[in-house]
């Protein structure tokens, strides 16, 4: 069944539950989500940007209609938004304190340091996506500047799979920063 909707469009029955349901859990969750993470990250802005973020990640994937137990699904989208969060601010951080040591004359202006940190979260996005060990590899890689052999070490892989995670990172990587 369709429903006409508002500007001349067409919402179907089961986009109109998805939405009312979305709505009902966020009437309902949405003050204990807050409370809950302000208490955990003691910043009320920073609580209030991750617990709308928390519904917009609901939002966009689709299964709002399927929770049983909603404060636990929302708490983990919110760690997970939390450590995401705190990735990138580790991120940013190194890359200002690296800025840091440069010389005056040779550090890079503004406006070249604001599209570094800009193209340093398109990184973090693509990497986000990814399984915590092609994650690990490509940041002991990168950033530690790690041998495959190393890496397998560490991660306690073969050689041959810290390429495969390289290759998939890389990849990814590559592709988020061309479009």
């Amino acid at each position: 069944m369709i429903i006409a909707g508002g500007l001349g469009g067409h919402v179907s029955t089961t986009e109109l539950a998805r939405h009312e349901g979305i709505t009902v859990l966020y009437t309902e969750h949405h003050g204990w989500l807050l409370h809950w993470l302000r208490r955990r990250l003691g910043d009320a802005g920073v609580a209030d940007d991750l617990a709308q973020d928390t519904f917009v990640s609901l939002m966009n994937s689709g299964n709002a209609s399927d929770i049983r137990q909603p404060r636990p699904f929302l708490a983990t989208i919110a760690r997970r938004l939390i450590a995401h969060r705190h990735r990138r601010q580790l991120l940013e951080n190194s890359y200002l304190d690296y800025l840091a040591t440069l010389p005056e004359e040779v550090a890079p202006p503004p406006e070249r340091r604001l599209q570094a940190l800009q193209a340093l979260q398109q990184v973090d996005q693509a990497l986000d996506g990814l399984p915590a060990r092609v994650r690990e590899a490509f940041l002991l890689a990168h950033l530690e500047g790690l041998r495959y052999a190393q890496i397998a070490e560490r991660l306690g892989v073969s050689a041959s799979s810290v390429k495969q995670y390289l290759t998939r990172a890389n990849r990814q990587c590559l592709f988020a920063l061309a479009f």
